[in-house]
Formats: structure tokens, C-alpha cells, sequence
């Protein structure tokens, strides 16, 4: 019930596909017509994470759904997760569908990827889209390792954890409800808006030794990250981001990085904005896409 096969039966118009690309196997969904949207999820999700808002943004672009190198049905290789490698796995698959200019928008880790994508390819991107998550910079190193006392938000303890190698799988393995219950109970407002079903496409996709270290890997690769970072100049491509939880994030990093910046916050909204307020994310991303 949870494969992307029977998944994708729920999603008319939609299908997936696979592509060698950079020595790396990728999957993705692809449907819709028009302009190339391409969308890339975060941690711990998969291409379902965009399943609500899928129908609605493919009636206007051709939406391309990227897992991300090693994430879901993609490869899991051992090494390549700087979000610059990332970037190329995109862009080499985007040229083999034969498009040289796209939309790209990012949630999470796939933000990271989507950011990284239009700084190195410029050239190749039309529009960014940021959801709640702005490349990683030198910043992260000034997170508090221990929760601020009464300070009003989530500690984010696995950016840290999942820095650690081989300890997480061998602590994981087979136990990833325990941990994407945790994500979904602490990350939403309402924790209805992503069902026991939708947690356990995650948890399938995640459970294996495989699936921990890989996805632990795209956190493992922050230093190298952020001195890519530096080496960045500003985006002067139309840049849009918006927040739920992370509204105040983007706004401290993204006007530094993008010369043509929209900020929007959603509000009683938290990280998984998709699942919680796909409605507004839609009508976001179509009115920035078509000013």
C-alpha cells in the first residue's frame, strides 16, 4: 500500500521514472504541462511529501518531483552529498528531459539542494523557491547545543545527532516510526495534517541501515556546505522564500543572499507547510511564478 506504485495511483496524470545521472541512480514523478517546475522534498520525507499540492501546480507547469541522492527509491551511495554535488545530480537530470531553464523549488535538505542549484547554475534557473529552510551558513555554528531555558521553539537536537556516524542505523534500524513520530508530532501545529498513512510511506522509506546512514550523510556534509557558501554571491534570479516556523530564519539569511527577494510568512503553520497549508503554498508559488 505504501510502494510508489500504489502510491502513484492515487495521483492521476502522474508517473515515475529513473535516470543515471552523475554516477548516481535518481527517482522521480513526473506530470503536468507547461514550464518545468522542479520540487525536491527534505528530511524525513519522500516525493509524497508534495502529494497535496501535486494536482494543483501540474494543472499550470510540468512538475518534475526529484528524491534527492539518497533519499526513497534514488541510490544511496556511500559519498557526493554536498549540497553542490546534489545540485549537479539535479542539473545533469534536468538536461536529460531536455530542459535548459527551470523553476526549482526546495523544502528542507531538498532547500538546501534547490538554493545550491540556482547559485551554480544560474544560467539554468528561472525562478527559486525556498520553503522554511535557507542553505546552511556559518550560523548554524552559533545553535545552541543545549535547549535555551523558556525559549519558545524546538531544539533542533538532529542536526547534531545525525552529524554522528554509524551510531544512528545501528540505534535506527527498523525503529524509524519512533523518530518520524516524534518529527511530525513537534514540527506541526496541527498534527492532523499529516495522517498515520502518510507516516508510514516515511517510515517505509527510511527504516533500512541504508536509508539512516544516507540521509544522515546530507547533514554530515553542513562544513563543506557552508564553505561553499562562502564562496557564493548574491542570487540576482527572482528569489521567493516562505516561512511557517522557519519564517524568522529565512528572513535573518535570505536577504544577505538574494538581490530579488519576496518574503512571505504563513501563519499557525510549522515546518511542514505541504502538509499543513498546501492550499496557501499553492497559491504562493503560481502568483510568483506568474508576476
Amino acid at each position: 500500500m505504501h510502494s510508489d506504485t500504489e502510491l502513484l495511483k492515487l495521483l492521476p496524470g502522474f508517473s515515475e521514472h529513473y535516470e543515471e545521472v552523475n554516477q548516481t541512480k535518481l527517482h522521480y514523478v513526473i506530470g503536468g504541462q507547461g514550464d518545468p517546475l522542479v520540487l525536491l522534498p527534505g528530511y524525513p520525507e519522500t516525493w509524497w511529501a508534495y502529494h497535496k499540492v501535486l494536482p494543483a501546480l501540474a494543472s499550470r507547469y510540468s512538475v518534475i518531483v526529484v528524491e534527492i541522492r539518497g533519499m526513497g527509491a534514488s541510490d544511496k551511495p556511500i559519498d557526493g552529498y554536498e549540497k553542490k554535488n546534489m545540485a549537479r545530480d539535479v542539473r545533469e537530470l534536468v538536461t536529460r528531459l531536455g530542459y535548459n531553464n527551470i523553476n526549482i523549488c526546495g523544502h528542507d535538505i531538498g532547500a538546501h539542494v534547490a538554493f545550491s542549484y540556482a547559485t551554480n547554475y544560474p544560467e539554468s534557473t528561472a525562478r527559486l523557491i525556498l520553503l522554511d529552510t535557507p542553505h546552511p551558513d556559518p550560523g548554524m555554528y552559533h545553535l545552541p547545543m543545549l535547549p535555551v531555558p523558556g525559549g519558545n521553539y524546538v531544539y533542533p537536537w538532529w542536526l547534531a545527532f545525525n552529524q554522528v556516524k554509524e551510531i544512528p542505523e545501528l540505534l535506527l534500524e527498523g525503529k524509524m516510526d519512533v523518530l518520524i513520530e516524534w518529527m511530525f508530532q513537534n514540527l506541526l501545529v496541527d498534527l492532523e495534517n499529516v495522517s498515520q498513512f502518510d507516516k508510514g510511506v516515511y517510515t517505509l522509506a527510511y527504516n533500512s541501515k541504508d536509508a539512516i546512514r544516507a540521509s544522515n550523510a546530507w547533514y554530515q556534509a553542513f562544513p563543506q556546505d557552508i564553505e561553499d557558501y562562502k564562496t557564493y554571491s548574491p542570487l540576482t534570479i527572482p528569489v521567493l522564500g516562505i516561512g511557517g516556523s522557519g519564517y524568522e530564519i529565512l528572513a535573518m539569511s535570505l536577504p544577505q543572499a538574494a538581490s530579488d527577494l519576496k518574503l512571505m510568512k504563513i501563519e499557525d503553520c510549522g515546518h511542514f507547510m505541504l502538509e499543513e497549508k498546501p492550499d496557501e503554498v499553492v497559491k504562493m508559488i503560481l502568483e510568483f511564478l506568474s508576476r
